[in-house]
């Protein structure tokens, strides 16, 4: 690590204050171009700190940068991982306010719930597939606080992955008898498909994310317990919304999800 714990915590307050107060600010790493992963993984649980000191709970965990291509974009070789707290949470069909958001986009995303725990090193697909309960469609709307939605992997890291609310809805499936590679996936935007994807967009197969989210807490001495729920990362490209948006989301043998924006 690079930073100092009050720098850590200044940046935590700048970013979680830009998500709270829905404004958008420069990336961090204009300020900090030396800054690590582990500041990054730093500033964003520093955020989830403060987040906890004042009520709220964690509901789920998340993975980013799932796509081959996108990694080998940003020269990373893992995704990304961050956390969801109980008011990102939106009920199937329900409403999401625009105006506490700042540019908003929607990503399909294949959702698991863990029956047993998870740990790293050496986790993988098979584990993470005994280890399921079910999975279910959801739609993950992320949100980043950067200018223009321009960001650094670091920064994003920092601000918690762009998370800000999910939509879970559809069938509780459970896994055995599915191919979650092949399962298709159609986001629609006002009834109009938007984006059209397979589960093996993401890591090849979406159990893998969840594989290296548990290798990935696992170096720091962590696992995902029994009875957590993780989106495993957009199956297609985000999609930008504004109010008026209905979105709708529906993944082959687990059925249907939607949102509205106001």
């Amino acid at each position: 690590m690079t930073l100092s714990q009050q720098t850590i915590e200044q940046l935590a307050e700048y970013l979680e204050n830009a998500e709270l107060q829905a404004h958008e600010v420069v990336k961090i790493t204009e300020a900090h171009p030396d800054m690590d992963w582990d500041d990054a993984y730093a500033i964003q649980a520093e955020i989830l700190r403060r987040k906890l000191a004042r009520g709220k709970r964690v509901v789920g965990l998340k993975a980013g940068l799932t796509s081959r291509g996108k990694m080998k974009q940003m020269g990373v070789e893992t995704p990304v991982f961050g956390w969801l707290v109980d008011y990102f949470s939106v009920p199937d069909g329900g409403e999401i306010e625009t105006a506490r958001l700042i540019h908003p986009k929607v990503e399909p995303e294949i959702v698991f719930v863990t029956k047993r725990a998870l740990k790293g090193p050496g986790c993988h697909i098979g584990a993470v597939l005994a280890a399921t309960d079910f999975v279910m469609p959801g739609i993950e709307i992320i949100d980043s606080r950067y200018k223009d939605f321009k960001f650094d992997l670091k920064s994003v890291i920092a601000d918690n992955c762009s998370s800000s609310r999910f939509v879970l809805g559809g069938q509780a499936a459970p896994v055995a008898g599915l191919d979650l590679r092949t399962l298709g996936v159609v986001l629609e935007k006002n009834g109009e498909p938007v984006a059209i994807g397979a589960g093996a967009a993401v890591l090849g197969h979406p159990a893998a994310a969840i594989a290296a989210l548990a290798n990935h807490l696992g170096a720091r001495g962590e696992e995902i317990p029994a009875g957590t729920m993780i989106l495993s990362g957009g199956v297609t490209e985000a999609v930008s919304v504004a109010a008026g948006d209905n979105v709708s989301l529906r993944i082959q043998s687990l059925g249907s999800v939607s949102t509205r924006f106001v």
